[in-house]
């Protein structure tokens, strides 16, 4: 009987919104990275803070409470959509990389551009 009640676990297609929420999670936590990185290393760097917006560098400590609070976003996405068996169904891992991969490659496009630009004033 065990069987047969794992086996309709699995037929059953998780809602739409875990598959949003797992997509913006892999965002978040990616997003994370370059703060707590440049955080913990003492360095100043962009955040959506500064002056200009995104553009402008803020303090190292900034750059940690904007990292921690992007794993707390996306850890907290995670925890409100998480399957109840594990391990989570390989949809689901796929979305939230696929999240992760965008905003790395929109970030990567972004810090190019700002880090590559004159200083401003």
């Amino acid at each position: 009987m065990r069987g047969a009640a794992q086996l309709n676990m699995k037929e059953q297609p998780m809602p739409w919104y875990f598959y949003l929420a797992w997509f913006f999670a892999g965002a978040f936590l990616t997003n994370s990275l370059p703060h707590l990185a440049q955080g913990l290393s003492g360095n100043r760097f962009q955040t959506p803070f500064a002056s200009p917006s995104g553009v402008g560098e803020s303090s190292a400590r900034l750059n940690m409470i904007w990292g921690f609070a992007n794993v707390a976003a996306g850890g907290a996405l995670l925890h409100a959509c998480f399957p109840p068996e594990l391990p989570p169904p390989w949809g689901l891992c796929l979305t939230a990389l696929i999240g992760g991969v965008v905003m790395g490659l929109r970030l990567s496009t972004h810090f190019s551009k700002v880090r590559s630009a004159p200083p401003h004033p």
